[in-house]
């Protein structure tokens, strides 16, 4: 690109997204003259699900603002928590999120997810017909132009996982409620009405069930419960 010189910098926060030598502070970046604001943050490696409010001369500014010679830009980073309008609040995950998928789902929270990959197109086209908010660590696919809306996942660890979405998105909790396996909603169920899905053993030791609406499931409290309550009780105390 030969067009106008601009300065840009980005919050610490998208650090991680950018090159070792524009994190010190502004540095200049050349346009093309054409591009929009939008697409220099990207070509300089922020996906705008990232990227919060962008200044331009100490002014708020949109992504579809052309950069002009000489002008200082400013990409802050999202604020949390972060509101998404036009929809209920729901996820979608990507295949390398699935301990991710199911403590949402053990929290009440809506969360769909694919066992196997089935392609960046069609998360991106999935994410746009059903308005889900598309979490992934893959920053190639929060660019696709199909998302509805999308976040980047900071960490590898289930626990910061977690710990990153409710922080930023303060999604209502409702736990016990939904289907760790489907993500169906969970009902009361007598044990007459579960016995024939149930382990062996188990009919005669537990009291209490809930079965998934959508897939049958059956739940009780097993040998794992009280490691999945602890993940429920710090979660509720901390974004409940």
């Amino acid at each position: 690109m030969n067009g106008p010189e601009i300065q840009i910098s980005f919050a610490p926060e998208l650090h991680l997204f950018i090159a070792p030598d524009r994190r010190a502070g502004r540095t200049d970046a050349v346009t093309d003259g054409a591009s929009t604001l939008g697409h220099v943050v990207e070509s300089l490696g922020v996906p705008l699900t990232e990227a919060g409010q962008l200044y331009v001369d100490g002014h708020p500014a949109t992504t579809a603002h052309v950069p002009a010679e000489g002008e200082r830009i400013e990409v802050r980073a999202v604020a949390r928590p972060q509101s998404v309008p036009g929809a209920p609040l729901r996820f979608l995950l990507d295949v390398h999120l699935g301990t991710l998928a199911r403590r949402l789902r053990l929290l009440g929270v809506d969360a769909a997810y694919f066992s196997e990959d089935i392609g960046d197109p069609a998360l991106a086209t999935h994410s746009a017909r059903e308005r889900r908010v598309l979490l992934s660590r893959d920053r190639g696919l929060l660019r696709r132009r199909e998302l509805w809306a999308g976040a980047y996942v900071y960490s590898d660890r289930p626990d910061a996982q977690l710990r990153d979405i409710l922080g930023r998105f303060s999604p209502v909790l409702a736990p016990w409620t939904r289907c760790t396996a489907c993500n169906g909603t969970l009902k009361e169920a007598t044990k007459e009405s579960v016995a024939g899905l149930l382990a062996p053993g188990t009919e005669r030791t537990q009291d209490v069930f809930a079965q998934c609406t959508a897939c049958d499931r059956p739940y009780w409290r097993g040998a794992h419960h009280t490691r999945l309550a602890e993940v429920v009780d710090a979660a509720v105390a901390e974004f409940g």
